[in-house]
């Protein structure tokens, strides 16, 4: 079925990842979010709920009122947007979700012809649950009830597609995995490395998704200058010894962090530990 968007809710609260950017979690070096937005790359439209954060395509961004008001709020928030008479909802925590799952869904809801159209078509999971957020709706069916349920925020997303009239197919092994735990990315993480299921990533170097992936743990935002805290740490392992270079790093961090953080602390940060470092000389004996 051609002519469709796409819904993708990335605004919850993590609360059983402590908190953590959960769509930005990165799987294969690949954050979750874009893996899902690269399945769904089909969509005329992707509108995405939640704080904006980098993706590797262009989408339409929303947020739900209030923020971390639940699926619900976050449905009425992006079906205003939508364009296409049929729609794809999902979660941003779906790691091997694919394009061709998606077009399976699609293909089954189908033109809407008849009294015996589904209103969706629901994936369900190894377990046999329904999964919601991996599915394909009429967008009319939706708003007609969202509009009958009255106060979105907080509700559950069941009151709203449980009373519709839906098929279901199998998502098979792999597609309806999600991340709800930390122990879930980790698995995630381990199937990644024997699965071929990751989007490229754009001109990522081995740093530069060691860096993004020790962000998303430590959970910091931040764009690090690699080039300039590199050319900082050659200069103290050359002109003090080989250690000071991881020392002087973590110091410059502490201190930055003592500034109010942010990327003009650590540059200023960066330039005092250097110039320190510079007036030390290659005179002082390195270590062997």
């Amino acid at each position: 079925m051609s002519g469709h968007d796409a819904i993708v809710l990335a605004g919850g609260a993590a609360r059983r990842l402590a908190g953590a950017d959960k769509p930005g979690l990165l799987v294969a070096g690949v954050p979750l979010l874009d893996r899902v937005l690269a399945a769904a790359a089909g969509a005329e439209r992707t509108i995405v709920v939640g704080p904006r954060r980098p993706t590797h395509r262009e989408v339409v961004w929303v947020r739900e009122d209030p923020p971390g008001g639940g699926p619900v709020a976050a449905l009425a928030a992006a079906l205003p947007v939508v364009r296409a008479d049929a729609v794809v909802l999902l979660a941003a925590d779906l790691p091997f979700l694919s394009a061709a799952l998606l077009d399976r869904l699609l293909a089954a809801l189908g033109p809407d012809r008849g009294p015996d159209a589904p209103a969706g078509v629901v994936a369900v999971d190894a377990d046999g649950r329904d999964q919601y957020l991996l599915a394909a709706y009429r967008t009319a069916a939706l708003r007609t009830a969202l509009a009958d349920l009255g106060e979105p925020a907080g509700a559950a997303l069941r009151r709203v597609v449980g009373p519709l009239a839906t098929r279901r197919i199998q998502a098979g092994p792999d597609a309806a995995f999600d991340c709800d735990t930390w122990a879930d990315v980790r698995d995630a993480r381990a199937r990644s490395g024997r699965m071929d299921t990751a989007p490229k990533r754009r001109e990522m170097t081995g740093l530069d998704e060691w860096t993004e992936a020790v962000k998303q743990e430590l959970g910091i935002e931040l764009d690090v200058d690699i080039a300039a805290l590199l050319d900082m740490t050659r200069v103290a392992a050359h002109n003090v010894q080989r250690p000071a270079a991881p020392l002087t790093s973590f110091l410059v961090g502490y201190a930055a962090a003592m500034r109010g953080g942010g990327a003009d602390a650590v540059a200023e940060a960066l330039r005092q530990a250097r110039e320190l470092a510079e007036r030390r000389g290659p005179d002082v004996e390195p270590d062997a």
